[in-house]
């Protein structure tokens, strides 16, 4: 790899980990004067609006309804479904535990992959890895988990939600992979920004949350945070993911599934006071080491078949 490639993926890999990783403190942060779903239908619609901007600028502005339509059902997965959950499930929880919850993500893709025929039956390593990671998410909520804490906020809340919007996102990568989308993956991304963003918005006001929402009252902490999870967050961040994937093997850009929990953890500690306790470091060894796990195996096991199928391929 010559010199300057290399500086622009390390440059490009620190930019996944750290800025991705810090979107839960930066959602934290955001709703403590912002309604969670007016903050995350703003941030997502103003982030779709650029992305759209920078491909109408580059030429590839155009795209038909039936990628609309595949951006509404995509949008309303991973943003609506997905973003929303972690959203409103850091008034209940610490954004470093939301983090360590979504982390389980790969291991619902690999289960949803098997079970809808898309991916073959997990090997026996992989189902270690699913047993692993499942076992942490049990840790978390066993015996001892404080149901209400100070604030009003329970963490049985804010991880069941989580547990069921994760799966969404999950449910919603999978239909990503097999959807017809535009040709340019930033005015897909702009798409389903733009219509995710849209579905927030109206949550919010169907909830409720216009009354409640008062511009005056937003804190610099919320005004600055929700600058950062537009600009940084959702448009540099997503756009050092695009490059990754060209330029890099999925199985190392995959790395940020079980990089991001632990950058989460360490900022929502060191500047949210957040508590790291003991059930969460050992719950953190196993999801995030399962999650390592699994990704391992899939990158393997795709390198390793294809192989033999070529070995066992009778000569002409």
């Amino acid at each position: 790899m010559a010199a300057p490639k290399r500086t622009l993926v390390i440059i490009a890999f620190a930019a996944l980990y750290l800025i991705w990783g810090s979107t839960y403190l930066g959602i934290r942060f955001s709703i403590e004067t912002i309604p969670p779903f007016l903050m995350a239908g703003a941030r997502f619609v103003l982030a779709g609006v650029i992305m759209y901007a920078i491909a109408w600028s580059q030429g590839i502005g155009k795209s038909n309804w039936a990628n609309w339509r595949t951006s509404l059902i995509i949008g309303a997965c991973l943003l609506l479904g997905g973003n929303g959950g972690v959203t409103i499930s850091e008034r209940y929880i610490d954004s470093g535990l939301a983090a360590l919850i979504v982390a389980i993500v790969p291991i619902y893709i690999v289960l949803l992959g098997w079970a809808t025929g898309m991916a073959p039956r997990p090997t026996p390593i992989m189902w270690m890895g699913l047993g692993g990671g499942f076992l942490g998410v049990g840790i978390l909520f066993g015996p001892g988990l404080h149901l209400h804490s100070s604030g009003g906020r329970n963490p049985v809340i804010g991880i069941s939600i989580l547990l069921v919007t994760s799966f969404i996102w999950s449910a919603g990568s999978l239909y990503s992979r097999v959807a017809k989308h535009a040709a340019s993956p930033f005015l897909t991304a702009a798409q389903q920004m733009m219509c995710g963003g849209i579905l927030l918005l109206l949550v919010g006001v169907v909830t409720g949350e216009l009354p409640r929402f008062h511009p005056g009252s937003i804190s610099m902490l919320s005004l600055g945070s929700f600058v950062y999870l537009v600009l940084i967050g959702a448009v540099v961040g997503y756009t050092a993911y695009i490059w990754l994937l060209r330029h890099c093997e999925p199985a190392k850009v995959a790395t940020y599934a079980y990089v991001n929990p632990i950058v989460a953890v360490l900022l929502g500690t060191f500047f949210a006071g957040e508590t790291l306790t003991v059930r969460m470091l050992i719950a953190a060894a196993l999801i995030i080491g399962s999650v390592a796990l699994i990704i391992t195996a899939q990158q393997l096991r795709a390198r390793v078949e294809p192989a033999l199928s070529a070995a066992i391929e009778p000569a002409d």
